[in-house]
């Protein structure tokens, strides 16, 4: 493997101009340039072990070639298929990725967009808990593509951020009336704040309002297995007798397992439980936990795609609000 090969050296062996090679490898020719060409291209490259000049191409294009998907916590085990969707379709487009991590808070989040002001990320895909869209307009007038991933219903508009949604309040009515569907009435919440809670509770509230139930709800500052736990300790000792719980993310639904296993209660015989997310842990719990999938995978990948082409100006114009899919998965926790 030669590791000294040069773009004509690709060129010579994929048997096309050397202009052609510099378009692919740029990401600029994905229009014009046949897929059997580019594929020629990338073998060479791989041949070879060619290695593209980062540096020289930064200041000839003033890009990185690098993204920052940008999350409020990577502990979180809903996040790594997310990144990895965003990982994917990115350094097949040639660019780098870096993962931050930003607990939620407004100013870390702000920190890693100003990176993208300093020149040193050409576009942010994010989660953002703290920052709302008068924040990011400022970025896209400097123009930093953003790309944002959201829990609620978004319409698109004239600032060309591009949101990717799932509607979180919808997919909890639809698990709650699932609930319901099963012969529960006594339905609690367990949630932490912040992030997607309000969304959450929002659409359990809508599925006991419409069947005139009363809703037991019990928050806790953490988003975690403890705040899970914790939350259906406060439950039970305020005497509520619920015969399901769903928790807001799956992390809690665990937690919730636990406190009620603790309390010598059978899961799902006297209360069920069921979460959201489909982190992996909930396929091995035992039982196994009733979830709703976000099919984060292709969600951060998608987020990925739209970056890009903003990135390639193959993309222009407002915002665009794009809705993805979720889906209820039954396991034996209910």
């Amino acid at each position: 493997m030669k590791s000294n090969a040069t773009q004509k050296d690709v060129a010579k062996m994929a048997g096309v101009s050397q202009a052609t090679v510099s378009l692919v490898l740029n990401g600029a020719g994905s229009n014009s340039i046949s897929d059997t060409t580019v594929a020629k291209i990338n073998e060479a490259v791989r041949v070879l072990g060619y290695l593209p000049n980062y540096m020289a191409r930064a200041l000839r294009t003033n890009q990185t070639m690098t993204l920052a998907c940008v999350v409020p916590d990577i502990m979180n085990p809903y996040y790594p298929a997310l990144i990895r969707g965003v990982q994917a379709v990115a350094e097949a487009a040639g660019y780098d990725v870096i993962t931050v991590s930003t607990d939620g808070q407004k100013e870390r989040e702000l920190h890693y967009l100003k990176m993208a002001l300093q020149g040193r990320i050409d576009g942010v895909i994010g989660v953002f808990f703290g920052l709302g869209i008068i924040d990011l307009e400022p970025f896209i007038e400097a123009g930093i593509p953003i790309v944002r991933l959201e829990a609620s219903v978004k319409r698109g508009g004239p600032i060309s951020i591009d949101d990717f949604f799932v509607d979180n309040s919808q997919a909890a009515e639809d698990l709650t009336s699932f609930l319901i569907s099963k012969g529960h009435s006594r339905i609690a919440m367990i949630a932490g704040r912040g992030g997607p809670q309000s969304v959450r509770v929002d659409g359990y509230r809508k599925a006991l309002q419409s069947k005139r139930l009363k809703a037991l709800i019990q928050l806790d500052d953490a988003f975690t297995e403890e705040g899970g736990a914790r939350a259906a300790v406060k439950l039970l000792d305020k005497g509520e007798e619920p015969t399901a719980i769903i928790a807001a993310n799956d992390l809690m639904a665990i937690g919730v397992m636990h406190a009620l296993m603790g309390r010598g209660l059978s899961i799902p015989d006297e209360i069920a439980v069921a979460g959201f997310d489909d982190i992996p842990a909930a396929r091995l719990v035992s039982p196994s936990l009733t979830t709703v999938t976000q099919f984060q995978n292709s969600l951060g990948a998608q987020a990925a795609h739209a970056l890009v082409e903003r990135l390639n100006g193959t993309a222009i114009g407002p915002g665009r609000a794009t809705q993805q899919p979720y889906r209820i998965i039954e396991r034996l926790s209910t």
